[in-house]
């Protein structure tokens, strides 16, 4: 069994977790081919607080965003590639192309995103701005991606 929460038990989560005391960090992403540079990502994430909430790309939404072949690994298998790294606490899977409902629901302490957005290029800035969620931007690795890696395969 995994970590992975419904979007209807997020609520009870984080009231349970304020309740403890406890840091409040979130991301976001499709995490389709989990290579070097999401660990690095994710761990970096953690390191903000005490519990790290992955807001998991849905099949649709990734084929939405990344085109009709993503993505490679159903959600399900993705989710659980995710709970298996010990700085991934949950992973809640939305639908939609941004994860600014989760955001609202789950009002963050922090939210992390990478280093190629901006407060101003983040489509959740609203979000974030009205919840006075702290941003972090985590610089990529040079040179690692899912992109990267589908080309390498296809060559």
């Amino acid at each position: 069994m995994f970590n992975l929460i419904e979007k209807e038990n997020l609520s009870e989560l984080v009231k349970k977790l304020r309740n403890e005391g406890k840091t409040i960090v979130t991301t976001n992403g499709c995490f389709d081919l989990l290579h070097v540079g999401h660990v690095r990502y994710l761990q970096k994430s953690k390191s903000f607080g005490d519990v790290l909430i992955v807001m998991l790309n849905s099949d649709n939404s990734v084929k939405r965003l990344k085109g009709e072949s993503r993505p490679l690994n159903t959600e399900k298998d993705r989710a659980e590639i995710l709970c298996a790294l010990s700085c991934v606490d949950y992973v809640v899977i939305f639908d939609e192309d941004t994860p600014r409902d989760l955001l609202d629901i789950i009002k963050p302490d922090v939210h992390t995103k990478g280093g190629d957005y901006t407060l101003e290029t983040l489509p959740e800035a609203d979000v974030i701005i009205k919840n006075n969620i702290k941003l972090e931007l985590i610089t990529f690795v040079e040179g690692k991606s899912t992109t990267n890696i589908i080309n390498k395969m296809n060559k």
